[in-house]
C-alpha cells in the first residue's frame, strides 16, 4: 500500500519533476505542427480515394444484376 504524502510535499515533488522536462523550442513547436497537419491531409486524401474506389467496386458489382 503506498504511502501517504502531505500536500506540500507533494507539490514540493511536481515542481521537482516539471523542472527536469525539456520542453520543446518554437521552431520544434512549429515543425511538428506542419509535419502534424501535412499527415492529416495526406491521410485524407488516401482515405477518400480508398473510398471513392471502394464505392465504384460496390456500384459495379451491385449493377451487374440489374
Amino acid at each position: 500500500m503506498a504511502s501517504k504524502t502531505n500536500p506540500f510535499t507533494f507539490l514540493q515533488q511536481v515542481r521537482a519533476e516539471t523542472a527536469k522536462v525539456v520542453w520543446p523550442s518554437r521552431r520544434e513547436t512549429v515543425i511538428s505542427t506542419l509535419m502534424v497537419m501535412v499527415m492529416v491531409v495526406v491521410a485524407a486524401f488516401f482515405f477518400f480515394a480508398a473510398d471513392q474506389l471502394l464505392s465504384l467496386a460496390m456500384n459495379f458489382i451491385l449493377n451487374l444484376g440489374a
